[in-house]
């Protein structure tokens, strides 16, 4: 199961797009109001099976930090989506799967390319 570091604000995701230039950064957005996103979240969690040293993972509840997850949007231009997985390297966004769509596997194909 992946160590969330959570994201609050615009300072968060700023410094996560400085520190993707170093390692990938992966954000999860997540509904608490919503089954599917809780459905994505928990099989996410239980397929995980990546090291803290391939990319560093980010959980961002976009109930409580809506102006945040609006910045997510805004600055890697992905539309928003929730549940919606993104995964950003050298400051932009690589790959984005939103929904049922979100999974490890796929996530592991992706990471062994940038």
């Amino acid at each position: 199961m992946p160590t969330w570091e959570v994201l609050q604000d615009q300072s968060d995701i700023d410094q996560l797009a400085k520190r993707s230039f170093q390692q990938p950064c992966l954000i999860f957005k997540h509904s608490t109001r919503c089954s599917i996103s809780a459905f994505a979240k928990h099989r996410l969690e239980k397929s995980w099976d990546f090291d803290h040293a391939e990319m560093t993972p980010y959980f961002l509840d976009l109930i409580q930090y809506r102006s945040a997850s609006n910045y997510v949007a805004e600055k890697f231009g992905i539309q928003h989506e929730s549940p919606q997985l993104l995964l950003i390297r050298d400051g932009a966004c690589v790959y984005h799967a939103s929904h049922l769509d979100i999974g490890a596997h796929e996530l592991r194909g992706v990471l062994t390319k940038v």
